[in-house]
């Protein structure tokens, strides 16, 4: 993840919901990317990658897990009401996103992605999307004709399909604001590339790890609730990850619900 202040920030997921929050995350934010573009080859990317939200959202129930932690924070929120420590027009502000979050999501109608799933022509693309070069226009013929059309009307048919999961990406990312917004920082140093810190049984969801982005310093994790590990490698010349022998100054960030 890049950072305005030329860093380079990277993230470790604790469990299996909060990987599954970040992948779906990212594979946002590049629909949002591609499907504001024109060109038929963005929306051609927009559209597979609609498809792996879809192949992530079928092995979880999104909606209920979403659901269950909007509730969390929302009695989390509700215990710091007159705490005089808490600014109350923010709490508020935070208190409405949630709940209109909550109210979204209980009203949307079956699962994320139902009705792409039903949609028997996006179907047939998402089966030949997995065969290299399988939507190539004598395969899809259909497809192609799609791809052809006018920018404007493509634009349209994507926002249709998209829309009705905007609020399961609306929920998530104020999951993971808030999961983000209770980073602990501190200043490291990984001695010699290498450092550990002891976690003394304390449960984090999700570790982050800022480094200069001129340092070429990349951290690869491992973390428990007793312990972290962060190794520093470097890129060789072929890219290839190699261990850094040197001190690595850094920002650690632990994050906990």
């Amino acid at each position: 993840m890049p950072s305005s202040d030329h860093s380079v920030q990277y993230e470790y997921p604790f469990n299996e919901r909060v990987r599954t929050l970040l992948r779906l995350e990212d594979l946002f934010d590049k629909l949002a990317y591609f499907g504001e573009q024109s060109h038929p080859y963005c929306h051609h990317t927009a559209l597979l990658t609609l498809f792996e939200i879809l192949e992530i959202t079928a092995r979880s129930d999104l909606k209920g897990e979403l659901l269950q932690e909007l509730e969390r924070h929302r009695q989390s929120l509700l215990s710091l009401r007159n705490n005089p420590q808490v600014a109350e027009d923010r709490l508020a502000a935070v208190l409405h996103d949630v709940e209109q979050a909550q109210g979204n999501l209980s009203v949307s109608a079956g699962k994320a992605g139902q009705h792409l799933r039903d949609n028997e022509w996006l179907t047939s693309i998402r089966s030949r999307a997995g065969i290299p070069g399988g939507t190539c226009e004598f395969d899809l013929p259909s497809y192609h004709a799609w791809l052809m059309r006018a920018p404007d009307v493509r634009h349209h048919d994507l926002h249709s399909w998209v829309k009705p999961l905007t609020q399961f990406s609306d929920a998530m990312n104020i999951v993971l604001r808030l999961l983000r917004e209770s980073a602990h920082r501190s200043q490291q140093t990984a001695a010699q590339g290498a450092f550990q810190q002891t976690l003394q049984g304390r449960t984090y969801a999700l570790l982050q790890v800022r480094v200069a982005a001129d340092d070429n310093a990349i951290p690869e994790i491992s973390a428990n609730k007793y312990m972290l590990w962060i190794r520093f490698a470097q890129a060789d010349r072929d890219l290839k990850p190699k261990p850094l022998d040197r001190d690595v100054r850094f920002e650690l960030s632990l994050c906990a619900f």
